[in-house]
């Protein structure tokens, strides 16, 4: 079973890690919400444990971001804020189970192994992305604004779902070469800027908020 343990405290952090590596779980780690996101959205993980509090998304921002995405990894929200209220807005994000800190061991464990099944036998469709006021529809290969729909090529489609899919995460022209049009990156091609822009005329131009940001010598960002 493959775990991401999302966790900044670096000594809580190593003996999570060490207990589940001991147990034959294969277990990647991040210490930052940023760096959990972009894990997230780059490789399968069977279940995610994540803290509330990071140093910079924090764990409800995480999950809802997940979920608006279309991304339903099993969710186990660890915390020392373990009140009701403090719960609920968890589950109320998107998290799938709560446990406060300090925990036992075995009983995390069990709950690790229990959301593990439960996605086993609930397979969600990853279908509809929705962010802001714009839907993509995975499926239908169809994008939507205020209801209105726009016409995409693959290609536009191809970009938008990956820039959706990483919402709020700055993405490197030489990433979304690799992942949209699986070619490395070279320096001369101005191709992912063209379609940036090709985009920005159908989804945002006719719009007041726009959705695409351009970040500087860093790339591109989809984000409400």
């Amino acid at each position: 079973m493959k775990l991401l343990i999302v966790e900044d405290e670096p000594q809580l952090l190593s003996v999570i890690r060490k207990g589940l590596s001991e147990k034959n779980y294969d277990v990647s780690a991040a210490m930052d919400g940023t760096t959990a996101l972009e894990m997230i959205n780059d490789n399968h993980f069977d279940v995610v444990v994540l803290d509330l509090m990071l140093p910079d998304i924090n764990g409800i921002e995480i999950c809802r971001r997940l979920r608006n995405a279309g991304n339903f990894v099993p969710i186990l929200m660890l915390t020392a804020l373990g009140s009701s209220e403090n719960i609920v807005t968890g589950l109320n994000a998107g998290a799938d189970d709560y446990m406060a800190k300090p925990f036992k061991f075995t009983e995390l464990e069990a709950r690790i192994n229990a959301l593990a099944r439960r996605a086993g036998q609930e397979q969600k469709p990853v279908e509809i992305i929705t962010i802001d006021n714009l839907e993509i529809d995975r499926r239908a290969k169809t994008v939507k604004r205020e209801g209105e729909l726009i016409a995409l090529t693959s290609k536009e489609f191809k970009l938008l779902y990956y820039l959706a899919k990483n919402t709020g995460i700055t993405l490197s022209r030489e990433k979304i070469l690799d992942n949209v049009w699986n070619i490395n990156f070279d320096m001369n091609t101005n191709v992912v800027d063209v379609y940036i822009n090709y985009l920005r005329k159908k989804i945002d131009k006719p719009y007041s908020v726009k959705l695409i940001h351009t970040i500087k010598g860093l790339g591109y960002v989809l984000k409400p």
